[in-house]
Protein backbone atom coordinates (compact mmCIF):
# COMPACT_ATOMS: atom_id res chain seq x y z
CA UNK A 1 0.00 0.00 0.00
CA UNK A 2 3.06 2.54 0.89
CA UNK A 3 4.22 1.68 -2.62
CA UNK A 4 1.40 2.13 -4.40
CA UNK A 5 0.80 5.53 -2.98
CA UNK A 6 4.38 6.88 -3.48
CA UNK A 7 3.55 6.04 -7.06
CA UNK A 8 0.13 8.23 -6.56
CA UNK A 9 -2.09 5.20 -7.24
CA UNK A 10 -4.54 5.86 -4.37
CA UNK A 11 -7.89 3.79 -4.39
CA UNK A 12 -11.16 5.09 -5.07
CA UNK A 13 -12.57 3.53 -1.88
CA UNK A 14 -10.88 2.27 0.76
CA UNK A 15 -9.66 -1.68 0.39
CA UNK A 16 -11.08 -4.47 1.48
CA UNK A 17 -9.71 -7.70 3.03
CA UNK A 18 -10.57 -11.52 2.43
CA UNK A 19 -10.03 -12.38 6.21
CA UNK A 20 -13.14 -9.73 6.59
CA UNK A 21 -15.54 -11.27 3.50
CA UNK A 22 -16.24 -15.47 5.31
CA UNK A 23 -19.86 -14.88 5.11
CA UNK A 24 -19.74 -13.82 1.44
CA UNK A 25 -18.21 -17.10 0.49
CA UNK A 26 -19.75 -18.83 3.01
CA UNK A 27 -23.12 -17.61 1.74
CA UNK A 28 -21.84 -18.23 -2.16
CA UNK A 29 -21.21 -22.38 -1.27
CA UNK A 30 -24.54 -22.58 0.16
CA UNK A 31 -26.00 -21.44 -3.17
CA UNK A 32 -23.77 -23.55 -5.10
CA UNK A 33 -24.57 -26.71 -3.08
CA UNK A 34 -28.49 -26.15 -3.23
CA UNK A 35 -27.96 -26.42 -6.73
CA UNK A 36 -26.05 -29.41 -6.53
CA UNK A 37 -22.78 -28.06 -8.19
CA UNK A 38 -20.16 -28.69 -5.59
CA UNK A 39 -19.14 -31.54 -3.85
CA UNK A 40 -16.61 -32.98 -1.60
CA UNK A 41 -12.99 -34.23 -2.57
CA UNK A 42 -10.22 -35.30 -0.30
CA UNK A 43 -7.77 -36.18 -3.62
CA UNK A 44 -4.22 -34.89 -2.98
CA UNK A 45 -2.14 -33.45 -5.49
CA UNK A 46 0.04 -36.36 -6.63
CA UNK A 47 -3.44 -38.74 -6.38
CA UNK A 48 -4.89 -36.02 -8.80
CA UNK A 49 -1.99 -36.31 -11.59
CA UNK A 50 -1.50 -40.10 -11.40
CA UNK A 51 -5.19 -40.38 -12.31
CA UNK A 52 -4.88 -37.59 -14.38
CA UNK A 53 -1.81 -39.95 -16.36
CA UNK A 54 -3.45 -43.10 -16.49
CA UNK A 55 -6.57 -41.70 -18.16
CA UNK A 56 -4.25 -39.62 -20.84
CA UNK A 57 -4.82 -36.16 -19.48
CA UNK A 58 -2.70 -33.16 -18.44
CA UNK A 59 -1.43 -33.31 -14.55
CA UNK A 60 -3.37 -30.28 -13.96
CA UNK A 61 -6.71 -31.52 -14.83
CA UNK A 62 -9.22 -33.24 -12.19
CA UNK A 63 -10.03 -36.38 -13.48
CA UNK A 64 -13.22 -36.06 -11.91
CA UNK A 65 -12.03 -38.92 -9.09
CA UNK A 66 -14.61 -37.75 -6.55
CA UNK A 67 -17.32 -36.77 -8.76
CA UNK A 68 -20.31 -38.98 -7.50
CA UNK A 69 -19.99 -37.51 -3.59
CA UNK A 70 -21.85 -35.24 -2.03
CA UNK A 71 -20.53 -32.36 0.36
CA UNK A 72 -20.78 -34.17 3.84
CA UNK A 73 -18.47 -36.00 5.15
CA UNK A 74 -14.77 -34.98 6.95
CA UNK A 75 -12.78 -31.93 6.28
CA UNK A 76 -11.94 -32.11 2.58
CA UNK A 77 -11.88 -29.22 -0.02
CA UNK A 78 -15.14 -28.47 -2.31
CA UNK A 79 -15.01 -28.44 -6.01
CA UNK A 80 -17.35 -27.39 -8.36
CA UNK A 81 -18.93 -29.37 -11.38
CA UNK A 82 -17.70 -27.75 -14.26
CA UNK A 83 -19.88 -28.64 -17.64
CA UNK A 84 -19.56 -30.31 -21.18
CA UNK A 85 -18.79 -26.47 -22.30
CA UNK A 86 -16.80 -24.08 -23.94
CA UNK A 87 -16.45 -20.92 -21.99
CA UNK A 88 -15.02 -17.89 -23.82
CA UNK A 89 -15.00 -13.94 -23.91
CA UNK A 90 -13.72 -11.13 -25.56
CA UNK A 91 -10.42 -9.77 -23.63
CA UNK A 92 -10.05 -5.95 -24.37
CA UNK A 93 -6.42 -6.66 -25.46
CA UNK A 94 -5.60 -10.46 -26.32
CA UNK A 95 -8.48 -10.54 -28.27
CA UNK A 96 -11.01 -13.98 -28.43
CA UNK A 97 -10.19 -16.17 -25.78
CA UNK A 98 -12.23 -19.56 -24.71
CA UNK A 99 -11.37 -23.33 -22.75
CA UNK A 100 -13.55 -26.41 -23.10
CA UNK A 101 -13.32 -26.35 -19.12
CA UNK A 102 -14.11 -30.17 -18.48
CA UNK A 103 -11.09 -31.30 -20.85
CA UNK A 104 -8.61 -28.19 -20.36
CA UNK A 105 -9.42 -27.78 -16.36
CA UNK A 106 -11.68 -30.26 -14.81
CA UNK A 107 -13.43 -29.57 -11.48
CA UNK A 108 -11.48 -27.10 -9.61
CA UNK A 109 -11.70 -26.20 -5.97
CA UNK A 110 -13.23 -23.82 -4.72
CA UNK A 111 -12.67 -24.01 -0.39
CA UNK A 112 -9.52 -25.56 0.21
CA UNK A 113 -9.43 -29.09 2.54
CA UNK A 114 -7.24 -26.27 5.57
CA UNK A 115 -10.90 -24.55 4.72
CA UNK A 116 -8.99 -21.46 3.23
CA UNK A 117 -11.19 -19.94 -0.04
CA UNK A 118 -9.83 -20.57 -2.72
CA UNK A 119 -8.96 -17.54 -5.68
CA UNK A 120 -11.24 -18.53 -7.73
CA UNK A 121 -15.09 -18.15 -5.77
CA UNK A 122 -13.06 -14.89 -3.52
CA UNK A 123 -12.47 -13.02 -6.71
CA UNK A 124 -15.50 -13.47 -8.11
CA UNK A 125 -17.38 -13.18 -4.95
CA UNK A 126 -15.97 -10.05 -3.72
CA UNK A 127 -16.20 -8.58 -7.65
CA UNK A 128 -19.85 -8.78 -7.55
CA UNK A 129 -20.03 -7.16 -3.97
CA UNK A 130 -17.78 -4.58 -5.21
CA UNK A 131 -19.67 -4.08 -8.15
CA UNK A 132 -16.75 -4.19 -10.23
CA UNK A 133 -17.09 -3.19 -14.10
CA UNK A 134 -13.60 -3.51 -15.43
CA UNK A 135 -10.69 -6.04 -14.61
CA UNK A 136 -6.84 -4.98 -15.45
CA UNK A 137 -4.15 -7.34 -14.32
CA UNK A 138 -1.52 -9.77 -15.72
CA UNK A 139 -1.50 -12.25 -19.06
CA UNK A 140 -0.53 -14.83 -16.15
CA UNK A 141 -4.40 -15.39 -15.24
CA UNK A 142 -6.08 -14.92 -18.37
CA UNK A 143 -6.79 -18.78 -18.46
CA UNK A 144 -8.29 -18.50 -15.11
CA UNK A 145 -11.10 -16.11 -16.51
CA UNK A 146 -13.39 -18.65 -18.38
CA UNK A 147 -13.59 -20.63 -14.77
CA UNK A 148 -14.48 -17.35 -13.65
CA UNK A 149 -17.15 -16.86 -15.74
CA UNK A 150 -19.18 -20.28 -15.27
CA UNK A 151 -19.03 -18.97 -11.38
CA UNK A 152 -20.50 -15.35 -12.21
CA UNK A 153 -23.47 -17.40 -14.07
CA UNK A 154 -23.87 -20.02 -11.11
CA UNK A 155 -24.18 -17.02 -8.97
CA UNK A 156 -25.91 -15.44 -11.05
CA UNK A 157 -23.14 -12.38 -10.76
CA UNK A 158 -22.65 -9.86 -13.98
CA UNK A 159 -19.19 -10.53 -15.87
CA UNK A 160 -16.97 -7.21 -16.06
CA UNK A 161 -14.85 -6.35 -18.94
CA UNK A 162 -11.64 -8.28 -18.98
CA UNK A 163 -8.08 -6.40 -19.85
CA UNK A 164 -4.97 -8.80 -19.98
CA UNK A 165 -1.42 -6.98 -19.87
CA UNK A 166 1.92 -8.87 -20.56
CA UNK A 167 3.53 -9.89 -17.46
CA UNK A 168 6.72 -8.50 -17.14
CA UNK A 169 9.71 -11.26 -16.59
CA UNK A 170 13.40 -11.22 -16.00
CA UNK A 171 16.09 -12.52 -18.62
CA UNK A 172 14.91 -16.57 -17.93
CA UNK A 173 11.52 -15.84 -18.86
CA UNK A 174 10.40 -15.75 -15.39
CA UNK A 175 7.48 -13.60 -14.11
CA UNK A 176 9.41 -11.17 -11.71
CA UNK A 177 8.31 -11.79 -8.26
CA UNK A 178 9.80 -11.96 -4.45
CA UNK A 179 10.16 -15.88 -5.32
CA UNK A 180 12.82 -15.28 -8.74
CA UNK A 181 14.63 -12.36 -6.84
CA UNK A 182 12.98 -9.58 -8.55
CA UNK A 183 14.47 -6.21 -7.06
CA UNK A 184 11.94 -4.05 -5.44
CA UNK A 185 10.82 -1.23 -6.37
CA UNK A 186 12.88 2.48 -5.62
CA UNK A 187 10.37 4.51 -3.96
CA UNK A 188 13.01 7.18 -4.14
CA UNK A 189 12.56 7.87 -8.13
CA UNK A 190 8.61 7.11 -8.27
CA UNK A 191 8.39 8.59 -12.23
CA UNK A 192 10.92 6.35 -12.90
CA UNK A 193 9.49 3.41 -11.63
CA UNK A 194 6.25 4.67 -13.65
CA UNK A 195 7.95 5.36 -16.77
CA UNK A 196 9.48 1.68 -16.91
CA UNK A 197 6.06 -0.08 -16.62
CA UNK A 198 4.57 2.51 -19.10
CA UNK A 199 7.14 1.38 -21.71
CA UNK A 200 6.57 -2.36 -20.90
CA UNK A 201 2.76 -2.15 -21.40
CA UNK A 202 3.90 -0.70 -25.00
CA UNK A 203 3.16 2.98 -24.55
CA UNK A 204 6.29 5.61 -25.24
CA UNK A 205 7.37 7.26 -22.60
CA UNK A 206 5.88 10.49 -21.12
CA UNK A 207 8.71 12.91 -20.07
CA UNK A 208 6.84 13.81 -17.39
CA UNK A 209 8.81 15.53 -13.93
CA UNK A 210 6.33 14.34 -11.51
CA UNK A 211 3.98 11.82 -10.46
CA UNK A 212 1.37 14.27 -11.32
CA UNK A 213 2.09 14.99 -14.72
CA UNK A 214 2.79 11.19 -15.21
CA UNK A 215 -0.89 10.16 -14.33
CA UNK A 216 -2.61 12.73 -16.23
CA UNK A 217 -0.59 11.58 -19.68
CA UNK A 218 -0.95 8.33 -18.76
CA UNK A 219 -4.35 8.76 -17.87
CA UNK A 220 -5.48 10.25 -20.94
CA UNK A 221 -2.95 7.74 -23.56
CA UNK A 222 -4.92 4.41 -21.76
CA UNK A 223 -8.46 6.35 -22.14
CA UNK A 224 -7.61 6.60 -26.15
CA UNK A 225 -6.05 3.06 -26.59
CA UNK A 226 -8.64 1.05 -24.25
CA UNK A 227 -11.70 2.68 -23.59
CA UNK A 228 -13.05 3.30 -27.34
CA UNK A 229 -12.92 -0.80 -27.45
CA UNK A 230 -16.38 -2.49 -27.80
CA UNK A 231 -17.14 -3.88 -24.00
CA UNK A 232 -15.96 -7.31 -23.87
CA UNK A 233 -18.37 -10.15 -23.94
CA UNK A 234 -18.91 -13.74 -22.68
CA UNK A 235 -20.04 -17.09 -24.39
CA UNK A 236 -21.09 -20.42 -22.87
CA UNK A 237 -21.80 -22.62 -25.24
CA UNK A 238 -21.73 -26.67 -25.83
CA UNK A 239 -18.48 -29.24 -26.16
CA UNK A 240 -18.42 -28.67 -30.04
CA UNK A 241 -19.33 -25.15 -30.04
CA UNK A 242 -16.44 -21.99 -31.27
Amino acid sequence: MAALTALGLTPDEPPTFQSANGDRYVAAVARLQATAHVYRCDCSRTEVEQAASRLGLPPTVYPGTCRARGVSGEAASLRVRVPAEVVGFVDRAVGPFSQQLEAEVGDFVVRRADALWAYQLAVVVDDGAQRITDVVRGADLLDNTPRQIMLQRLLDLPTPRYLHVAVARNAAGEKLSKQTGAAPLDLSEPVRQLELAWRHLGFAATGAATVGEFLSHAVRAWRKRWCRAAAGTHTIGTASGP
